[in-house]
């Protein structure tokens, strides 16, 4: 994981595994995962030359194929900008859709919701997901408390890039599977 990536998962009150989702406990060192980091050989995808992985971030800084390995991927999922002018919908602020206060950050949001509509049983459409690409402004979530607390648990930002095309990226993907070992 990237720096930012980890600050995300850390960022909570009882921060959670990027990968799982599961709670973390501060201060225990994975010694088996390191240990596993340290024995494990791989091969650059870039110029196949054979490597621990605990190795491989460092050479992947200085490894032109590597990097050219990347972009390729990159450039194969990304999408052209747009020509036309478009407003995007804010995804770091949103409003309480119970009572309207605004300014919440995704976090900010599902406390808010949850010490002062815990018990409030109207149907509201979800600001965050609405705020979302695939997002419906006009769905209303039936239990949105439970929504909340399930689909929200962490930021989409944060595993989300929503500038590549997610059949491209898809694809892109399960050639790579086959192609790399």
């Amino acid at each position: 994981f990237c720096t930012p990536c980890l600050q995300e998962c850390l960022k909570p009150k009882k921060p959670v595994c990027g990968v799982c989702r599961s709670t973390l406990s501060s201060g225990s060192r994975a010694l088996d995962l390191e240990k596993q980091i340290e024995t494990t050989e791989t091969t650059c995808n870039g110029c196949n030359k054979k490597m621990y992985l605990s190795k491989m971030r460092s050479h992947a800084a200085s490894c032109s194929k590597y990097q050219n390995y990347i972009m390729e991927g990159v450039r194969a999922v990304t999408k052209e900008p747009l020509h036309n002018t478009r407003s995007f919908p804010n995804r770091f602020t949103f409003p309480c859709p119970y009572c309207s206060e605004k300014n919440f950050d995704q976090e900010g949001l599902v406390e808010h919701c949850k010490a002062l509509h815990s018990m409030d049983a109207k149907q509201v459409v979800c600001p965050i997901c609405a705020s979302m690409p695939w997002g419906d402004p006009n769905y209303r979530s039936a239990n949105f408390m439970e929504h909340l607390q399930r689909r929200h648990r962490f930021s989409y930002d944060t595993f989300v890039d929503y500038d590549a095309d997610e059949d491209d990226m898809m694809a892109q993907v399960l050639m790579r599977s086959l192609r790399d070992k």
